[in-house]
Formats: C-alpha cells, structure tokens, sequence
C-alpha cells in the first residue's frame, strides 16, 4: 500500500506541475516541450524545492514514452513511402547526418571527451526534432513542398537514429571498437533485424487487418499496444534498444493499411507518457554540469544551427529541391530533440558517457529549440538574400538543373533504364562498401601491420607506414575508381533517360557532372563518418572537407559552362521563338494557334540544347495580369510551382536565363521548362487574372 501512494504521490506530481508550465508555455507561444523539461528540472533532485519525484518510478513510465514515441513514429511509415522519399529525402538526410556526426565527434575530441562520449555526441547532434518541427509547421502554415521535403528527411533521419540506437549499444555493449567485434555485432544486428521483419511482416498486417474488422476500438488499441510491447520486449530480451522493436512494430501495423487507425486511438495515451518521458528528460538536468560546460553548449548549438543549414542546403540544391526551397529546410531542420535525448540517455544507461553529456545535450536542444520559430518565420527573407547575393549563372544552373530532375522523375522512366540504374546503384554500393571495409580495416590493424613489416624488412617505422599506406592505396584504387565511374555512369544514364534526344550534348554534361558530384559527396560523407572514430583526430575531416570543397569548386565550374553553352544556343532557340510567335501589339489580339504551332516547332531545338527539360511552355503576360511590374525573385516560380525561367522575349529580343532582378510587363512571354505538372502550376500562377491572361500555347 506504502508503494502505491508513492507511485501515485510521483504521478500527481509529475502531471501536475507539467500541466502548469504546459499552459505557461502555451501562453507564450512556445513549443510545450521547453515546458516539460522545465516541469522535470523543478520535480528533479537538483534544484531546492519541495516538489521532488521519486526518479525511479519517472525513469520506469519515460521507458514506456519512449517506447509508444518510437511506435507512432513506425506508425507514420512504411515501404512505398520510403521508396517514395528516399530518391530525394535519402541524399540529404544521409549527407545531413553524416556532416553533423562527423562534426558532433571533431568536437567532442576537441573539448578532451572519450571516443565513445564523442560518438554520442554527434549522435545526439545529428538527428532533427519531428515534434518540435511538426508544432511549428501546424503554427506557420508552411507550403506543402517545404512540408514534404522537411518531413522526408525527417522520415530518413528517424530510420537512421533507429539504426544508431542498435549499433552504439552493441558497441558500447561490447568488449571494444575492433575489426572483429565491429563485424559481429553488425551481422548480428542485421539477421536479428531481417528476422524480425520477415517474422513479422507473415504475422502483423494480418492480424491487424483481422482485428480493425471487428469494429471495436478499444480491441484495436489494445492489440496494437500489445503488439507494440512484445516487439520492445523481444529486442531487450536479445540485449537490444527497446525503441528499435517499437519503431519495426508500428512500420509492420502501417504495412497493413489501418496505421491512420491506430495512430488516432493511440494519440492520447502516447501524448501522456511522452509528456512524462520529457519530464524525465527535465529531471536529469543538474544546472551545475551545465555551467560548468557552457562553453561546449554554446558550441554545438552553433554547430547545429549553422551545419544543419548548411548541410541540408546543398543536398537539396543536389536533389533538385531548388535553392530557396533548400535553404529553408535547412533552416527548418536547425535544431535537436526528442531523439537526442534518447541517445545520450542511452550512453548515459549503458554506462558509455559520464553524466556531463546528458545536461549538455538537453540545453542544447532547450536553445536550438527556441530559435526554431523565429529561424522559420524568417527562412522565406533568407532564401531569398542568398538568391540575390550569389552568381546569376550559379542561380540559373540550380534552377534548370532542379527543374530537369523533376521533370526525370515525372517522366515514367524505361525498363531498360530503370534496370540500368538499379544496377549501377547497387555496384556504387559494392565498391563504396569495399571502401569503408579497408579503411576500417586498415585503421584497426595499421599498428600491427606497420610492425609486422618492420620486423619482417628490417626497416624504421617511418618507412614500414609509408608501405602499409601505399599499399592500402593501390589495393583502394580499383574500388576508388570504381565509384567515380558509377556515379559519372548514373548520371548519364539519368540525363539519357530524361530526354529524347541530346545527351552527348555540351550541355548535358553539366547536369550529368552535377549528378556525379551529389552522389560522390553522398558516398564520401557517409564513409568519413563511419570511419572518423577509428582514424587519428583531424584526417577524416580533413577528407571530408577537401571533398566538399572540390564538389563546390567543380559545381561552380560547371554552372559557368552551362551557362556559356546556353547563351551561345540560345540565340537558335530564341531565333525560332522570335520567327514563329505571332506579332503582338498591346491591346492587340494575337494569334494562338500560331504561337502554339510555335512552341512545337522550337521543342527539337531546346531538347538538343537542354536535355531532359523538354519543350518550353511560351505564356503571354496579359494587360490585366497580377504579375506585371514585380520580378522574378518577388514571383518565386521555382519554389511555389516547380518550374524554371528559361527565358523572356521582350519587344522581339530574348533575355536567356534571366535574373531575380528581372521584371516582368505587359506582352512579355515567358519561356518556362519543367514537369507537366509544374508547367500547368506556372501557367495558372501567371495567367490567374482571368480574362486579362493569355498564354501562346
């Protein structure tokens, strides 16, 4: 009896005091999950006060937050809307993860921290916060495309902390970071995960497709708990996170088709027992750690605000997001959250890191959290100074180039081509694989290697590295090569299959270039972060930053070449457009079916000088149109509808590739390129003036 008036004394004041800061927060129109930990550090044992909670008793119900946060997250997800998202979302999210651990683990050596603390570090610093980012968006009422495009990545970074849960506790499980160890755990971790999901997927969709037909709601959300704690259970039973076996319990319940059903039923329950999984969070919080390292909180929240903008950016621009779009989901993704927490409390559990980290990572969160709306609201304003304040040809090439790619996948891609990437995709793979294997390989073993041939020639140490180095090098050419030529080869393949004709073009090889560089920057990321821990400190970033610096440098290039290409054909294309568009007065009616026989005509010209852009779609700006009189930049075609400027035809002369300075007038026709369906999303944007609006096709 004794224990249940504790337990219940804890609950009441644990709900009772959140229920007050919630409101408080609420109030001040800030994310309710500051006023969770908040309710935790003034329940905790650091702070004076009379309102202490017995911390087991929290720690036991947080497990179960965790767990039914990590079941609604599966919940949201499942394999056609990873295949959907991983194109695009799995670029950035993978290059945005890789940045920030990289750098989360630069820092954490810096500041004197232990290899594993580092790890965690940049764990904890690596993922974005679903929830926090999912309140603001429900606030600001963002565009639909900003929306999809933050909440794919989100969906690839929730998939890849699943898979650093499992990974740090098998390594900080384990006797230590060795060739050996490394490969058991993770072939462990591999069957014991394919087996679950076989098993699984035989069993669950089923059994909840069964269970919804019964009509009972309270059965459901009973089942699907169920469901959802044998799953947690079987993973800690095999010494695994709990929260992998939720997350692969709820994407098995989405894989039946009822996941909307179940997430509604179990929104309330999994609300309660977050509430108390960040109040636990709030509870570990010794305001005493936090001073004491104030300096490495100052430093990651700059780390994560600037890197995460940074990083995000330029996987967007490389997966054809375009450049404002891109920079306000970096601007979007700039903070931690709910799975920081988890990750450091985790280390924290299997006795990994010292108990300074958790506090850090949690103020971390706290700032980069309250710097998230204000950060959103203002994201559109920056994009747009970045627009203006980089290079006309630079801005024009991200623009084509993002309209291209869309276009590539709107278009129903051939079997032979679709057979041909899927075959260069896994061979990248292969050799990017054979890559990360020799230099963990040679990272672990090079002190045994370099003795061995010491011993074995007689020679000093300086000479035994330099062949142990230069061996490692020529064994890694052929797979080094390999991934040159694949990513070169996809992309090819990729502007092949977007057009008719023209890929040998001079200005196909631009977009394909730009193709390769993302891909290798990609591949490049996530192989310096797998083997930063194991390297001497400062080489793996050393690598990472001479490779991005190249991919930017060659990027550049390339937008000045395709800009020199399509200047020089323009002047063909625009000759056509000039010659077959009908004369036009102001206030004159002009002559549609001609000017439509016109942009068919000119469609062979502009597919042999941009691939995969196909023809334009020419729009007359009529006398009563909205937009005469603003620019470009004020209009944000490329943003708001997907399609690209390729040029204005203004009183019978052609303006290629214009800028955001340009302003649009009464009998301009604009020339744009894309997708079907960003072409009709243009038109109508153009010409919503209704009678006043024209458009020449």
């Amino acid at each position: 009896m004794e224990a249940a008036h504790a337990f219940l004394k804890t609950l009441a004041i644990v709900l009772g005091v959140a229920a007050i800061t919630t409101i408080v927060f609420q109030r001040l129109r800030q994310p309710v999950v500051l006023g969770y930990i908040i309710a935790g550090l003034l329940v905790g044992p650091h702070l004076p006060l009379p309102l202490n909670a017995d911390p087991e008793t929290v720690h036991t119900l947080s497990e179960l937050g965790v767990i039914l946060l990590m079941f609604a997250i599966g919940l949201e997800l499942n394999i056609e809307k990873l295949v959907r998202v991983a194109p695009t979302a799995g670029v950035i999210g993978v290059l945005q993860v890789a940045v920030m651990m990289v750098a989360g683990f630069v820092i954490g050596r810096a500041f004197g921290w232990t290899q594993q603390e580092s790890l965690f570090a940049g764990g904890a610093i690596a993922i974005s916060s679903t929830t926090i980012i999912a309140k603001v968006f429900e606030e600001l009422k963002v565009a639909p495309r900003l929306r999809e495009i933050v909440y794919g990545v989100l969906i690839i970074e929730d998939i890849i902390a699943i898979l650093l849960l499992a990974t740090m506790t098998t390594i900080s499980s384990g006797a230590g970071l060795d060739a050996v160890t490394l490969a058991k755990t993770t072939g462990k971790l591999v069957a014991f995960l394919v087996a679950m999901v076989v098993i699984g997927l035989l069993v669950v969709p089923r059994l909840m497709r069964w269970v919804v037909r019964l009509r009972r709601p309270e059965t459901t959300l009973v089942a699907s708990v169920g469901i959802c704690f044998a799953f947690a259970h079987a993973c800690a039973a095999f010494h695994y996170s709990v929260a992998l076996g939720a997350f692969v319990a709820g994407m098995l319940i989405s894989e039946s088709g009822e996941g909307h059903t179940v997430e509604h039923l179990l929104m309330p329950v999994r609300d309660m027992f977050a509430a108390i999984f960040f109040v636990s969070v709030g509870m570990l919080i010794d305001p005493v750690l936090v001073y004491e390292n104030w300096l490495a909180v100052v430093v990651l929240s700059a780390v994560v605000i600037v890197g995460k903008i940074v990083s995000v950016t330029l996987g967007g621009i490389v997966t054809g997001c375009g450049l404002r779009t891109s920079v306000q989901s970096g601007i979007s993704l700039s903070q931690i959250g709910e799975f920081s927490f988890i990750i450091v409390s985790l280390g924290l559990t299997l006795q990994a890191t010292r108990p300074f980290l958790f506090p850090v990572a949690v103020a971390v969160s706290a700032i980069t959290t309250l710097t998230t709306p204000a950060l959103i609201k203002r994201s559109e304003a920056a994009a747009a100074a970045v627009e203006q304040r980089l290079p006309r040809n630079v801005t024009a090439f991200i623009s084509l180039y993002s309209a291209w790619l869309e276009r590539v996948r709107a278009k129903p891609a051939s079997a032979t081509a679709a057979a041909r990437v899927r075959r260069q995709v896994i061979l990248l793979l292969v050799d990017a694989g054979a890559i990360v294997g020799l230099l963990l390989g040679g990272a672990l073993l090079h002190r045994r290697a370099e003795q061995a041939i010491a011993e074995r020639f007689g020679l000093d140490s300086m000479v035994s590295q330099a062949i142990f180095v230069g061996a490692a090098a020529l064994v890694g050419l052929p797979f080094l090569l390999g991934v040159v030529r694949l990513t070169r080869a996809i992309g090819l393949t990729l502007v092949g299959s977007g057009q008719d004709k023209g890929a040998g073009t001079a200005a196909a090889r631009p977009i394909a270039l730009a193709v390769q560089l993302g891909l290798l920057t990609a591949v490049g990321a996530a192989a310096v972060t797998v083997v930063e821990p194991f390297v001497p400190p400062g080489i793996g970033v050393f690598l990472f930053v001479a490779l991005v610096v190249t991919a930017m440098l060659a990027f550049w290039r390339n937008a000045k070449q395709f800009d020199v290409e399509v200047q020089a054909g323009g002047a063909v294309v625009m000759g056509v457009l000039k010659a077959k568009l009908s004369p036009h007065e102001v206030g004159e009616h002009h002559d549609e079916a001609a000017d439509a026989t016109a942009e068919a005509e000119v469609a062979g010209d502009v597919a042999a000088l941009l691939p995969g852009l196909g023809a334009p779609s020419m729009i007359r700006i009529g006398p009563k149109s909205p937009v005469i009189g603003r620019t470009l930049s004020d209009l944000d075609l490329r943003s708001r509808t997907g399609a690209a400027v390729l040029a204005i035809v203004r009183d019978g002369g052609p303006v290629m590739l214009p800028d955001g300075s340009e302003r649009l007038g009464e009998g301009d026709v604009v020339a744009t390129v894309g997708s079907d369906e960003a072409l009709a999303s243009a038109k109508a944007l153009l010409l919503e003036s209704g009678p006043g609006g024209s458009h020449a096709s």
